[in-house]
């Protein structure tokens, strides 16, 4: 098996499963033209994150990450229609690319882009009266993953889903000699979720379009 033959089988299923799609293929072409990096998961991942927040339920959706808005779309589709997603994201020129691929996808209304550091606005969060969420998407710089989830569990309820992605980083997550801060955050992050009786955790490696990487799915209890 080679990342040729990873990649074919992602195409065949997005072929099968998904097909073409106006509002997601402009916001995978409109982020490649703004110079945007192809980091946004693959088009089977979004839609098996929009079918989570679909089984959950979820009514407010955070998102950590927002790129172009390729994942917010997908999680914004499984949202009723007074539903909400916020989503943080640092660049303010990546912002402005994904809150014209939302609008372009007619979403507009029910996502919100917060730009600035995510923590900053996690903190910004909870200095004032703000719902829980039921359904989190931690997608950011991975040397603050750990941090999140402490921000995130105040903004979570029992029952709320909590998924990180690019957990696995080409197996270099169970290589103790790879300090590289993403790794050392993503193991915090583990340590972290591992300790908290009130967190039940795990994780699942994937391969295809984006190479050998993985999710981790959290559900909050009481």
């Amino acid at each position: 098996m080679n990342e040729q033959t990873w990649h074919a089988v992602d195409d065949w299923f997005t072929e099968r499963l998904i097909g073409a799609d106006d509002a997601l293929d402009n916001a995978l072409a409109a982020s490649a033209k703004a110079g945007l990096r192809s980091i946004n998961v693959a088009p089977n991942q979004g839609k098996f994150l929009h079918l989570l927040a679909r089984i959950q339920g979820a009514k407010r959706i955070l998102e950590i990450g927002t790129l172009g808005g390729y994942s917010a779309i997908w999680l914004a589709r499984a949202l009723p229609p007074d539903g909400q997603l916020v989503s943080l994201e640092y660049s303010p020129e990546n912002a402005a690319v994904a809150r014209a691929n939302i609008a372009h996808a007619g979403l507009a209304e029910r996502v919100t882009i917060v730009t600035g550091l995510a923590l900053d606005s996690l903190d910004a969060m909870l200095a004032e009266p703000t719902p829980p969420f039921d359904f989190v998407f931690i997608d950011a710089d991975k040397s603050n993953n750990a941090h999140y989830l402490d921000r995130v569990l105040k903004l979570s309820r029992p029952g709320t889903v909590i998924v990180a992605d690019n957990v696995v980083r080409s197996g270099r997550i169970a290589d103790d000699a790879d300090h590289e801060a993403d790794v050392a955050g993503l193991r915090r992050y583990f340590e972290k979720a591992a300790a908290d009786e009130r967190l039940d955790t795990t994780a699942v490696q994937t391969v295809g379009s984006k190479g050998w990487d993985g999710f981790a799915s959290t559900l909050v209890g009481a």
